[in-house]
């Protein structure tokens, strides 16, 4: 019963919390800082992303960060051009599981 009821209460928490600003933004315009925020806070975190996960790649041994790079192009390509996230995702770490194999 208590595991319940921590779940059930850190589920309301996480309601709220996404609940908030529709309620208070509701029927007005959205601040232009917010929409700054929405516009150029994505692809921040996504280029912070890239170098995290690239951070440990050795360029100098083989295979030279063959895998990483081919990967990481191969994802993106996929995304921009079928626009569906967990295909760009399945199929990029596929083939890095595949090539870290055969490398």
């Amino acid at each position: 019963m208590e595991l319940f009821l921590i779940i059930a209460v850190c589920s309301l928490i996480t309601f709220g919390i996404r609940l908030i600003p529709f309620v208070l933004l509701r029927g007005r315009e959205i601040p232009g800082f917010i929409s700054y925020l929405g516009r150029y806070l994505p692809p921040a975190i996504m280029a912070v992303l890239i170098i995290y996960c690239l951070r440990s790649v050795s360029f100098t041994e083989s295979p030279y960060g063959v895998p990483e790079l081919f990967c990481a192009a191969l994802c993106a390509l996929l995304q921009i051009r079928m626009k569906n996230t967990i295909l760009s995702i399945a199929t990029a770490t596929a083939a890095y599981m595949l090539l870290i194999r055969l490398l």
